[in-house]
C-alpha cells in the first residue's frame, strides 16, 4: 500500500506546477512549488514540523509541553496542526495588522490566540518578544522562534530543496521567493548551491522591507511602504537568513502583485495569497533577465481564502489606491 502516516507524514512532497501563461509569455519554464497543498495549507507546515521535532530531540519539549510562537498566521496554523497531532497546547501571539481570517482559523484549531499591537521588532512589546517571554514563564514550554531557530531553514534544506532538484531533474536555473523568516530561501539556497554554483538565488521583497537593500547594497535599510502583503518582508536579517548566498534581489510593488493574483484567478483558475503574487512577479523578472530557455522555480506559498477581507476585498484595495482591474 502507498499511504502517508498521519498529518505530519503528509507534509511535503508537493507537486511542481508549470504556470502556463507566465511560461508562454517569457519563453522560460516558470514552475511553482505547490506549498498550498501541504495539509495545513501553506509552506510553513514544513518549518512547524521541523521546529517541534528538533525541540523534541533536544529534550526541551516533553510530553504535555506547550509550544508558544509569534507569527503572522501561517506558521501558527502549521504549529497548531502539529501540536494537535502530538498532544501539545499551543499559544500564538499575532500582530493586529493581520487578516481576521487567520485568527479565526487558529481559534478553530484550538490554539490560544493573543492579538497584540503591531510595533517594531526593537520594541519589547513586539509580538515575537512577547511570545518568547511567555514561553520562559511556563514550565515545560518552548518558544518556536521561527525567525532565529535554524530548524526552520533545515526543513527546506532537507525537504523542499531536494524535492525541487529531483522534480526538475537538476534542470533548475534560478530559484526566487519572498522572505519573512528567511527559512525557505536560506534552506533552498544552501542545498541548490551545493548541487550547482550556477543556480541563481534571487530574493523577492515587497515595499516596506529592508531586505532588498540588504542584498543589493549590504545595508538593511527600510524602503518606503507599507505593503498589504502579510508575513513577508523584514526590518532585520534573521539568524535563518544570515550567511545565505543570494545572487540578487527584486522588489515588487503592491499593484503588480494584486494584478498578478487576479490574473492567476481569472485566467488560470488559481486562488493564491499575496506572497505568492510577489513570488510570481519576481519569477517573471528573473525570467526576463535570464532570457528564454531557462527554468525558474518559485513558491506557491498559500491559497487566497485567508485574505478575503483584504486582498480579495475591493473596498480594502480601493482605500489603498489598488485595483484588481
Amino acid at each position: 500500500m502507498n499511504t502517508l502516516d498521519g498529518f505530519t507524514g503528509s507534509i511535503g512532497h508537493t507537486p511542481l506546477i508549470r504556470i502556463r501563461s507566465l511560461s508562454v509569455a517569457t519563453g522560460c519554464e516558470i514552475l511553482g512549488k505547490a506549498e498550498f497543498l501541504n495539509p495545513g495549507g501553506s509552506v510553513k507546515d514544513r518549518a512547524a514540523l521541523w521546529m517541534v521535532r528538533e525541540h523534541e530531540k533536544s529534550g526541551a519539549l516533553r510530553a504535555g509541553g506547550t509550544v508558544v510562537e509569534g507569527t503572522a498566521g501561517n506558521t501558527g496554523i502549521g504549529l497548531a496542526h502539529v501540536c494537535n497531532e502530538r498532544g501539545y497546547p499551543c499559544v500564538i501571539y499575532m500582530p493586529d495588522n493581520q487578516s481576521p481570517e487567520k485568527v479565526e482559523i487558529l481559534k478553530t484549531l484550538g490554539a490560544e490566540v493573543r492579538v497584540v499591537a503591531t510595533v517594531p521588532y526593537k520594541d519589547p512589546m513586539n509580538y515575537q518578544k512577547q511570545a518568547g517571554r511567555h514561553a520562559e514563564s511556563l514550565e515545560n514550554a518552548v518558544w518556536a522562534n521561527q525567525f532565529d531557530n535554524v530548524a526552520n531553514r533545515l526543513a527546506h534544506y532537507e525537504s523542499t530543496a531536494p524535492e525541487i532538484w529531483e522534480q526538475t531533474r537538476g534542470g533548475v536555473d534560478a530559484f526566487t521567493c519572498s522572505v519573512g523568516t528567511g527559512g525557505t530561501l536560506a534552506g533552498v539556497s544552501r542545498y541548490l548551491k551545493e548541487k550547482s554554483r550556477d543556480i541563481r538565488i534571487v530574493l523577492a521583497d515587497p515595499h516596506g522591507s529592508a531586505l532588498y537593500n540588504w542584498v543589493t547594497t549590504g545595508e538593511a535599510v527600510m524602503t518606503p511602504g507599507p505593503s498589504i502583503t502579510e508575513g513577508i518582508g523584514n526590518s532585520r536579517v534573521t539568524d535563518n537568513l544570515a550567511g545565505t548566498e543570494i545572487d540578487d534581489a527584486v522588489q515588487v510593488p503592491d499593484q503588480p502583485m494584486v494584478s498578478m493574483v487576479y490574473e492567476m484567478l481569472r485566467g488560470e483558475g488559481w486562488f493564491f495569497g499575496s506572497s505568492t503574487g510577489i513570488n510570481l512577479c519576481a519569477a517573471v523578472q528573473v525570467a526576463e533577465s535570464l532570457g528564454p530557455g531557462h527554468t525558474i522555480v518559485t513558491v506557491l506559498a498559500d491559497a487566497g481564502h485567508k485574505y478575503q477581507s483584504s486582498l480579495f476585498n475591493r473596498g480594502f484595495l480601493a482605500e489603498r489606491g489598488l485595483s484588481p482591474d
